[in-house]
């Protein structure tokens, strides 16, 4: 069992002191990755299901853990998760590995979808196909990520002749993982990810979560949930955790 510490990027860890100081106590007390969390911008006044108030900070993930990589050497830095649908894939995989190679190797890049329409509208990000548009996002940043000369060419995304340096120091990319605890959600971490990220679960819940991820690995070739669970996190009051694949 190994722990990560959720939130280094917003509430009090919004305060750049305090970040520090709570990543260097982490990694003192062998904690295994620190994580952020996203939402770019909050619908004000607050109204379901938005999470928190308008007022909650939130640092940007890339720069909250370039930051906090400055300050420490070895404990894992993961995206808790970036919703990937709101963003220009091509720009993303450009922060996420100047990240990686900043804090020199140690990126985790954990991935949601999305559910906040009124965010999704300020940003001028379309709200319908998120599953698809992300899945594809996601093959566009890895085919930046790792292939010699970059092309991709989708639905929503599509470029060639184009290179971006530098790379990531992790190949063949940063390890990946799926947020969401719906079946399609399941089933993308199964297809595409290393793990799956809960996010304020209780005992109950997460069984059920796991339960349905263990379906999904069973569809899609037999992947076995790792024992022991590499990195199967504490990250907060809410207990989240995340189960990696073998």
């Amino acid at each position: 069992m190994k722990f990560g510490l959720f939130g280094i990027n917003t509430g009090p860890c919004a305060n750049p002191d305090t970040a520090a100081a709570a990543a260097q106590a982490a990694e003192a007390a062998g904690f295994e990755s620190l994580w952020t969390g996203e939402h770019i911008v909050l619908p004000d006044p607050q109204v379901p299901p938005s999470p928190v108030p308008p007022e909650t900070p939130f640092i940007d993930s890339a720069a909250a853990l370039a930051f906090v990589a400055a300050h420490t050497k070895k404990v894992r830095l993961g995206t808790g998760i970036i919703i990937l649908p709101q963003r220009n894939p091509v720009v993303l995989a450009k922060e996420l590995a100047s990240v990686d190679v900043l804090s020199n190797g140690r990126l985790i890049f954990g991935i949601g979808i999305g559910y906040l329409k009124p965010e999704f509208e300020a940003l001028g990000a379309p709200f319908d196909h998120k599953g698809p548009r992300s899945e594809e996002f996601l093959a566009a940043m890895i085919a930046l990520w790792s292939m010699e000369k970059p092309e991709y060419h989708g639905r929503f995304v599509s470029f060639g002749g184009v290179n971006a340096m530098p790379r990531p120091v992790q190949k063949p990319h940063p390890e990946i993982v799926f947020g969401g605890h719906t079946p399609q959600a399941y089933d993308r971490a199964a297809r595409l990810a290393k793990g799956w990220f809960g996010f304020a679960l209780d005992v109950e819940g997460t069984a059920g979560c796991v339960a349905g991820l263990k379906a999904a690995c069973q569809k899609h070739g037999g992947r076995r949930l790792k024992s022991a669970s590499r990195r199967a996190a504490n990250r907060s009051r809410h207990g989240q955790a995340k189960p990696t694949w073998a």
